[in-house]
């Protein structure tokens, strides 16, 4: 049973910071790749950042490079998103996905991201 269970969210000023974590259990924090997707009302759910297993490759949706930093710890078996210089356009449900496999892409890894395993979200308001 893959369980995800995220956290952190609330409301906050813009150029503000916040951090989001995501507590895993069963096989979900063994998953070679995790992440972080958002949805913001009225619009699509677009992938915001991903991590694989050993944490030493990233990857950030272009809107978040620079400002957003994902990382895990194994040992507590966390995945965090911390958020800097929040503006109004990050509000959104942010959600926590991880997915079985991890390959040398991208694009396929973030894909099989959004086949895999979704927390509940939390929510992310961010005032002008």
């Amino acid at each position: 049973q893959v369980q995800l269970v995220e956290s952190g969210g609330g409301l906050v000023q813009a150029g503000d910071s916040l951090r989001l974590s995501c507590a895993a259990s069963g096989r979900a924090f063994s998953s070679p790749t995790m992440g972080w997707f958002r949805q913001a009302p009225g619009k699509e759910r677009e992938f915001v950042a991903a991590i694989k297993w050993s944490a030493d490759s990233t990857h950030y949706a272009d809107s978040v490079k620079g400002r957003f930093i994902i990382s895990r710890d194994n040992s507590e078996n966390t995945l965090y998103l911390q958020m800097s210089s929040l503006r109004p356009e990050d509000t959104a449900v942010y959600y926590c996905v991880a997915a079985s496999i991890a390959t040398p892409s991208w694009t396929i890894n973030i894909r099989k991201l959004q086949d895999g395993s979704w927390g509940q979200g939390t929510q992310v308001t961010v005032s002008s």
